[in-house]
């Protein structure tokens, strides 16, 4: 018997579905490069090479954002099962060695990627130099939703967190404290309640955030209703206007830690105390890579909860 077997010839390049899985993650070229350590030259020339091999195209461009197209989904799906899948391969030919090797994508907080995350990166390299991560930025329901999705493998964040897909590991435990300008008057001060603070101009994290929901929900159970507050989404401009003596705002520890110990800021305990849990998510039927079971376990191990 005489049997033929027609191949396709096809260039798809690894590195190449890499690169569109970034731009579809980050929703950007330029975002992509960068996380992908490369030129947005280098970037675009890979989705041509892609969309040329494939005779269609797989992202859609609108303004400064990119968006797979319905080509562009196909091909992802089936790239992102065909990685994970060769991941694993080279996890396990890394197990025959002895070593503990592969890609553990993370999700978490701008926050916690400045103030909490480095440790743990440079334990992690420390121990497991042939362990790759991949950290994405957002919110704590992007992250979850991400996680659900298994576009991310694991994530840290403001809890609670709802989702019944997940299982949720509690990590740390957070004080938040409010911060004011650098004035004498607040330099005499060590603590503030909730009513006093509800008079002050007031520079909050934006609606929708878990953050901003517990400090609601803080505000809510002393019977006070803050007035508008001024809204943004990012730590350290906070914390920019807060010293400019714009107003005042209410912030985790660990994130003004050293401002308020180089006098930058003022930091206030809130009367009563308010403790805020963050959690470690992953899938329920997440498999436990050595990768992955590797960097939860620096993760848990190196995370404690500075103290004020």
């Amino acid at each position: 018997m005489l049997t033929i077997t027609y191949f396709l010839a096809m260039d798809l390049q690894v590195t190449h579905l890499r690169t569109l899985q970034a731009i579809a993650r980050h929703g950007s070229f330029s975002r992509a490069a960068q996380a992908l350590n490369v030129t947005q030259p280098a970037v675009s020339m890979q989705v041509r090479h892609l969309e040329r091999a494939l005779g269609l195209p797989l992202l859609e461009r609108v303004g400064k954002r990119a968006f797979p197209t319905r080509a562009g989904e196909v091909l992802l799906a089936h790239a992102d099962r065909a990685l994970r899948e060769l991941e694993a391969g080279v996890e396990r030919v890394q197990e025959l060695r002895g070593v503990v090797a592969g890609r553990v994508r993370l999700g978490t907080s701008a926050s916690i990627s400045i103030y909490l995350l480095p440790p743990v990166l440079r334990r992690v390299r420390a121990r497991h130099p042939e362990i790759e991560l991949v950290v994405v930025t957002g919110n704590a329901p992007e992250i979850a939703r991400a996680v659900v999705a298994n576009t991310l493998d694991v994530g840290m964040v403001s809890l609670p967190v709802r989702d019944r897909e997940l299982t949720v590991l509690p990590f740390y435990r957070d004080e938040l404290v409010a911060i004011a300008p650098p004035q004498a008057a607040w330099r005499r001060r060590r603590t503030i309640g909730a009513a006093e603070l509800a008079r002050e101009t007031l520079i909050l994290f934006e609606q929708g955030s878990t953050q901003r929901r517990v400090v609601e929900g803080w505000f809510h159970r002393a019977g006070i209703s803050p007035g508008h507050a001024m809204e943004l989404g990012n730590t350290e401009a906070i914390k920019q206007l807060v010293g400019a003596g714009l107003g005042l705002s209410i912030s985790s520890w660990f994130a003004v830690r050293a401002d308020a110990r180089a006098g930058r800021l003022v930091a206030l305990r809130l009367v009563p105390r308010l403790v805020h849990q963050r959690g470690i998510v992953l899938r329920k039927d997440k498999p436990r890579t050595p990768a992955l079971t590797a960097f939860l376990d620096v993760l848990q191990g190196t995370m404690r909860a500075p103290t004020k």
